[in-house]
């Protein structure tokens, strides 16, 4: 064997050091060495191989790189177990380490979902369903890889693993009740993925909180508030609280009042609302018309009021308030075109 020429030709490889036999060190150190690199190699190669999937997602990138390592490291050791077949201590320590190196590479390897997905997209940006989706996926993936981890580091330890499931038997209920937060936050999480009262992007009010949701995990839903704050809040909330989902909504309802002096003339005031609700109906980014008017709702000491019901088609609020600013500017033009004036309440008070 080529290692164990190596090994003869390093002199006193026969010997003793410090009462460890010297074949263990120097074949330890040579695995070592081909484990780094064999580590680097893999590490520099799996990033240029997926390079186009993550292309725009430094999270995708920085998974590639620490996966790409760890599969190195685990590489360098099934490399080993075929060098040092007569060895043990080292076969067992290099078994146990592929196993972790694996789980590592899969634990971070669940990054490159999101940039997958991203890459398979046809605009190449995630809607909030799709975000939904991905985080979701991370989550369970995560998890899986830890329980199912876990499983094959025991049995790299040697443990009997008909033995820890008999266990598990035993001990599942008391592990129910300790964990059964945790299990509660599982099953609403599930709850929410399957019913979807609500998806990352959405604006929701749960409670006491309101915010935009920008994550959906396994046990916590992460919420920003309108101050920039985040809130974690437990998925088992999830099931059992109201959601109003703002992002849900079909239109955007508008009634702003417009105040005439109350001295305008009648006939203008009435040309002045039909000239308002034409202005609505023609409106690109309005909807429902049968249900939109401009009328004078009330008849104050000082002003002439004009309702108006307005629901915009739009499902973003910097479209509306762009709508709102041009809507209003029209609004002043027809005003002006009549010869009206709006209300100025410090007349009333100079007078």
């Amino acid at each position: 064997m080529a290692m164990q020429k190596l090994i003869e030709a390093v002199p006193g490889h026969d010997k003793d050091i410090f009462g460890i036999d010297a074949e263990s060190i120097i074949s330890a150190l040579l695995l070592l060495i081909l484990i780094i690199i064999v580590r680097e190699i893999i590490g520099f190669l799996i990033p240029k191989i997926f390079s186009n999937i993550s292309v725009g997602s430094q999270v995708a990138k920085d998974a590639l790189t620490g996966s790409g390592k760890a599969l190195g490291v685990a590489a360098g050791c099934w490399a080993g177990l075929y060098l040092a077949d007569h060895m043990d201590w080292i076969l067992s320590s290099l078994q146990l380490i592929m196993v972790v190196s694996l789980v590592v590479t899969a634990f971070r390897f669940v990054g490159v979902i999101h940039a997958f997905v991203l890459w398979t997209d046809d605009d190449g940006v995630l809607d909030g369903s799709q975000k939904t989706v991905v985080s979701a996926a991370e989550s369970i993936m995560r998890f899986l890889i830890v329980v199912f981890g876990m499983v094959f580091i025991a049995d790299a330890l040697g443990f009997d693993l008909t033995t820890m499931v008999a266990g598990l038997g035993i001990t599942g209920l008391a592990l129910a009740l300790a964990a059964q937060d945790t299990i509660s936050n599982i099953f609403g999480a599930t709850t929410v993925l399957l019913d979807r009262p609500f998806q990352v992007g959405d604006w929701v009010v749960i409670g006491a909180v309101e915010g935009e949701v920008i994550e959906i995990g396994l046990r916590t839903t992460l919420i920003r508030t309108s101050l920039d704050t985040v809130i974690t809040m437990p998925n088992a909330n999830l099931s059992n609280t109201p959601v109003e989902n703002w992002g849900k909504r079909r239109f955007r309802r508008w009634q702003p009042i417009f105040k005439l002096d109350i001295n305008s003339d009648p006939s203008k005031v009435s040309e002045f609302c039909d000239g308002v609700a034409d202005l609505i109906a023609s409106h690109e980014k309005t909807m429902k018309e049968e249900d939109s008017f401009a009328r004078v709702s009330a008849l104050g000491p000082d002003a002439i009021d004009i309702g108006c019901n307005i629901y915009w088609d739009i499902n973003s609020g910097k479209v509306e308030r762009e709508a709102r600013d041009g809507f209003l500017i029209n609004v002043m033009d027809l005003a002006k075109s009549h010869e009206l004036n709006f209300h100025d309440n410090r007349r009333r008070h100079s007078a």
